[in-house]
């Protein structure tokens, strides 16, 4: 594959100029692994992992390649990753406060739901404000058509908290065709979604073989299975790449300060006809967001979700500063530890 193939633009070949000068290859991130990583070149496909030069200077996993990037390669070493234009994050599972980068360079997100019993309008709004983040422009997928019963009145419901934001409803196992017009040669599209809503399928379907394992859903809760266990990078007979992503239950914000507002926007709109400039939408008179509640104009759970995401970007935002501020510190720490133990530096 040549590198317009596998998503090359002006943008990318600008920054590229400085290494290319020193001798090294462009490459692009398809597999990460624990500790190395399988790149596509125009020579093929070789695994490369980062140097120890590399490892040193980054200040956190979200510094190292991931899936999408673009980067400067010497034989089987990474020396650098390039600037990405888009960037889809969370924040790692559990307590720690630390960003994990899903995927890069990402030109079109089709986050995809299940119609089945896993379909969850507050899930998609959460997904909805991690992609506009991102830089990547989201196209909600409505999988499993052939399964609901009520196919009109779900999308309709999905369609009130888009926006205009593309609703397609399909079957992956049937029909795929009103996804192809994303498909353009050279473009990267990410699939996020959760577990067993049919990414793998899709995949398969785009790619017309059978390149990632699929699973039917739990009997009862239609909750679906890790089929996709890594996240890879995949050319499309369109031209076109794929990123299929693991199923993502415990799904964070990392950040979203802009993105909020443009997922709910209906919901800022109100919010400037309320009376009071601080109003907090609770119990104050001459509130416009629990008017339009009360009279049916606004979704009280989409509002309740607002809420919950907002107090969640605030919390994050915090810990972020704190985490900040102590690596400040350690900085200066091992500066002035420097200056104390070389007497040359302390003239």
């Amino acid at each position: 594959m040549n590198l317009e193939q596998l998503g090359w633009s002006d943008r990318i070949a600008s920054s590229f100029i400085p290494y290319r000068q020193q001798g090294f290859v462009a490459g692009r991130v398809a597999v990460e692994y624990r500790d190395r990583y399988l790149v596509y070149t125009e020579q093929g496909e070789q695994f490369a992992e980062v140097t120890g030069k590399f490892r040193h200077r980054a200040t956190g996993i979200q510094d190292f390649p991931a899936v999408g990037d673009w980067i400067a390669l010497q034989q089987t070493t990474i020396h650098a990753v390039l600037p990405r234009f888009s960037k889809f994050s969370r924040k790692v599972a559990g307590s720690t406060t630390e960003e994990q980068v899903i995927a890069t360079n990402v030109d079109t997100v089709f986050l995809v739901s299940g119609l089945d019993g896993d379909f969850n309008p507050r899930r998609i709004e959460r997904y909805l404000v991690l992609v506009w983040e991102s830089g990547a422009v989201p196209v909600i997928v409505l999988n499993k058509a052939d399964l609901c019963p009520d196919l009109d009145l779900r999308i309709a419901e999905v369609e009130a908290i888009a926006l205009g934001v593309p609703v397609l409803a399909l079957s992956a196992t049937q029909e795929i065709e009103m996804l192809q017009p994303y498909l353009q040669p050279g473009k990267t599209i990410a699939l996020i979604g959760s577990s067993g809503v049919g990414k793998s399928t899709i995949t398969n379907q785009l790619k017309g073989e059978q390149v990632q394992a699929v699973q039917s859903v739990r009997q009862g809760d239609d909750r679906g299975k890790h089929t996709t266990t890594h996240r890879q990078l995949i050319p499309l007979p369109s031209g076109a790449l794929i990123i299929d992503t693991p199923g993502m239950r415990e799904l964070q914000l990392w950040s979203g300060t802009e993105a909020l507002p443009e997922t709910f926007t209906d919901v800022e709109s109100l919010a400037q006809y309320c009376q009071f400039r601080d109003c907090q939408h609770e119990q104050e008179p001459g509130c416009a967001v629990q008017t339009a509640i009360a009279n049916g104009q606004l979704d009280a759970s989409r509002f309740l979700n607002y809420q919950k995401l907002q107090r969640e970007l605030q919390y994050v935002t915090r810990k972020q500063d704190q985490r900040a501020n102590l690596a400040e510190k350690e900085r200066w720490k091992k500066i002035h530890k420097a200056i104390r133990n070389n007497p040359k530096l302390q003239r």
